[in-house]
């Protein structure tokens, strides 16, 4: 392996970095998933897919805090059985295409996450975290209980790995990250439940009010999640969570994380951000003397 390398493992699946398209992000549809895979990624993940269509919320879904973003687009998708085609053509390139599903029962994430495999996912990101859509989400990912059932479920119907995405809106994280022990990795965070009032119509300036928080100002929070749940777990983790320069990717590699996923970061930097953090990170680990950069998982946890 050449000094500098940046070839990360998650589960079965071999990535030629550890940067990942988080859910959510130029994700609806196969050609955008295919520029991002082109444009640097190394592996994309769909937009959350339902069991039937969904409009979503209306507007306004989104607020514009700078760097950062708080949204409640309300799981707007095309459902399953309409996207088989997005997952074909992403994976024309070559590169892993995971798929993100969402649902309300440990039944639905199952026939979901089996329709995911048959389509060519090659695996399967369950959105157990949504801050702001009722019965979904983080609703569902707050429930130890359910969280192993359907982990569980989704374990026992589909061959390729499962990827838990849980939720910081939680007192104990690690007790959630505990029950979704049989995941082949946690994604670790979604976005902080969070609003925005519009202080000349004195509301909420969503539609929902409540809505997600995304970008650097919840690094800390994404951080310290993985910190807590590599410590008291021998997981896969992947990071989640204001992630925009090769600094905060090594600060999550270093909490125990093995991957990361990037999303609103892309607003400010652009596509290029992927191949920006990636010519960064080799000449910090070539400075450094590190052959490989899973030798830093976990260097800064005391167990």
């Amino acid at each position: 392996m050449p000094k500098g390398s940046l070839i990360s493992d998650i589960g079965s699946m071999q990535l030629e970095s550890p940067l990942i398209l988080a859910s959510g992000i130029l994700d609806e549809n196969g050609y955008t998933m295919r520029r991002m895979l082109e444009e640097g990624a190394a592996a994309v993940v769909t937009k959350s897919i339902g069991s039937t269509e969904r409009a979503g919320f209306t507007p306004p879904v989104v607020v514009d805090l700078g760097d950062n973003l708080l949204n409640a687009i309300g799981l707007s998708n095309p459902g399953i059985e309409h996207f088989k085609e997005e997952i074909s053509i992403a994976k024309g390139i070559g590169k892993p295409v995971i798929g993100s599903i969402f649902g309300a029962t440990a039944e639905e994430f199952a026939y979901l996450a089996s329709r995911m495999q048959s389509y060519g996912a090659d695996a399967v990101e369950l959105n157990l975290s949504c801050p702001h859509v009722k019965g979904f989400g983080s609703e569902v990912g707050s429930d130890p209980s359910l969280v192993e059932d359907i982990v569980s479920e989704v374990k026992a119907k589909i061959n390729v790995p499962v990827l838990a995405k849980l939720t910081p809106n939680v007192t104990d994280i690690v007790s959630i990250a505990k029950a979704a022990e049989k995941a082949d990795a946690l994604v670790l965070i979604n976005t902080v439940k969070a609003m925005h009032i519009d202080i000349y119509a004195r509301m909420p300036t969503l539609s929902n009010a409540y809505g997600g928080l995304s970008g650097p100002a919840i690094k800390p929070i994404g951080v310290r999640a993985v910190y807590d749940v590599y410590r008291e777990t021998e997981m896969d983790i992947i990071g989640c969570g204001g992630i925009s320069r090769f600094e905060d990717v090594l600060e999550y590699m270093m909490a125990g994380a093995r991957a990361v996923e990037i999303g609103t970061a892309l607003k400010t930097y652009g596509r290029a951000i992927f191949d920006n953090i990636k010519r960064d990170t080799i000449r910090f680990l070539e400075s450094e003397g590190i052959e490989n950069i899973e030798e830093i998982i976990g260097a800064a946890v005391k167990k």
